[in-house]
């Protein structure tokens, strides 16, 4: 008798991936932050979409926006209640990310403490690796 079973895989999907360790963590400001503009415009069960792009004069920088669906492929997550999102290739340059939320007399926006930056322009909009 033959007990040899023979397996088909399964269909690939392109479901969203859950990252194993976060790559990026929101200080408590930086959550408060993405919570009122969620509430203020709306956009409830929204992700909060984290992803490092061509820019500035140092190469790289940061896009921040809240989208409905994350993308094939992406890494997602959960912190206190703010789903976020982040494509593979930004992963990398975000690992150990700290992002905070300031706001101060000449302005208010998120800031990044991200490790893996090894400069900045003057202006603080872009960075390299």
């Amino acid at each position: 008798m033959d007990t040899t079973t023979t397996t088909t895989p399964a269909p690939m999907t392109a479901a969203p991936q859950t990252a194993p360790s976060s790559p990026v963590k929101l200080t408590e400001a930086a959550v408060a932050q993405v919570k009122k503009v969620i509430q203020d415009q709306g956009f409830q069960d929204y992700f909060f979409a984290i992803r490092v792009v061509p820019a500035g004069c140092s190469g790289l920088g940061y896009d921040l926006n809240l989208v409905r669906e994350s993308k094939a492929g992406d890494l997602t997550w959960d912190q206190d209640g703010v789903k976020i999102t982040t494509d593979a290739l930004s992963n990398k340059y975000l690992m150990g990310t700290e992002i905070d939320f300031v706001s101060s007399v000449t302005g208010a926006g998120f800031k990044f403490n991200n490790p893996n930056a090894k400069s900045s322009c003057g202006c603080g909009t872009s960075f390299s690796t």
